[in-house]
């Protein structure tokens, strides 16, 4: 933010607004914040694992698409709710949809280079 000083009419006129501001988290904030968020089994974060598809916002609702390495992950429920927490302690988030989904299924090709080699692929 910028403010030029002195102010002028028309920033004074946002100045004397400043009060109805709202802090817009942004995509990129909650992938970010998503990164604390680790797979109990495999020992690294969702979103270098490629378990995260996509993040959107919608106002103040954070909406996340992501996967799980099998539809039978025991993790799933932690995963979710740990998920759930990272990104509703992002400022600006106030509501967190959550999509879990199988379509298309993970494949460690979704991993980043970092985390391919971390646990031995290519």
């Amino acid at each position: 933010m910028t403010i030029v000083w002195p102010l002028d009419a028309s920033t004074r006129a946002w100045y004397a607004d400043a009060s109805r501001l709202v802090l817009m988290a942004s995509k990129n904030d909650v992938l970010e914040a998503l990164r604390q968020v680790e797979d109990p089994e495999l020992g690294m974060d969702v979103v270098d694992l490629g378990l995260v598809y996509e993040v959107e916002m919608e106002g103040a609702t954070a909406k996340v698409t992501y996967s799980l390495t099998s539809m039978g992950c025991p993790a799933g429920p932690l995963i979710a709710q740990d998920m759930d927490r990272a990104a509703r302690e992002v400022p600006g988030v106030e509501d967190v949809a959550l999509e879990l989904t199988f379509d298309p299924p993970w494949t460690p090709d979704r991993m980043s280079d970092d985390a391919k080699f971390i646990l031995g692929f290519g």
